[in-house]
């Protein structure tokens, strides 16, 4: 199995407010080199784009793999790890379950905003995105070269 890293992070502008425009990201590694996915979620809340971002991480990958799936999502890791329970955003977690089936997955929490290189990128990506309203493939294909080789 190869062994991949995915940096994940959600942002909502508006976080379920008004005309709230979401986002998510993955940054995804392998040796050392880095891609960006990212995708627009329309009127999603904070939390339900932290787990899509997850989601769509591990949606690209091609085949089953050893993952460390990194988000500073306290919400997305611990309920991944079985030690918060599943209240609210039922369908969500659905897309999650499924993704992450095929695959053997270490969830950890990275503390955001705290200096962590490509953590920074995927969520300046998520904001950008949200923003825009729209996925802009040349922004994510710049944040990969310029993210470049990256050991973590």
């Amino acid at each position: 199995m190869k062994s991949v890293t995915i940096v994940c992070d959600g942002s909502s502008l508006g976080n379920g407010r008004g005309s709230p425009r979401a986002a998510a990201v993955a940054v995804l590694g392998f040796k050392g080199f880095w891609k960006a996915v990212g995708e627009y979620l329309g009127s999603a809340t904070n939390q339900q784009a932290e787990i899509a971002a997850a989601a769509l991480g591990l949606e690209n990958l091609r085949e089953p793999c050893r993952v460390v799936v990194m988000s500073d999502s306290r919400y997305v890791v611990q309920t991944m790890s079985a030690n918060w329970k599943r209240k609210t955003n039922h369908d969500w977690w659905k897309r999650l379950d499924r993704a992450a089936s095929k695959h053997e997955i270490t969830w950890e929490w990275i503390k955001g905003h705290d200096g962590h290189q490509i953590q920074e990128v995927a969520d300046s990506l998520a904001r950008k995105i949200a923003a825009c309203g729209a996925v802009d493939s040349q922004l994510l294909d710049e944040a990969s070269a310029e993210i470049g080789i990256i050991e973590l």
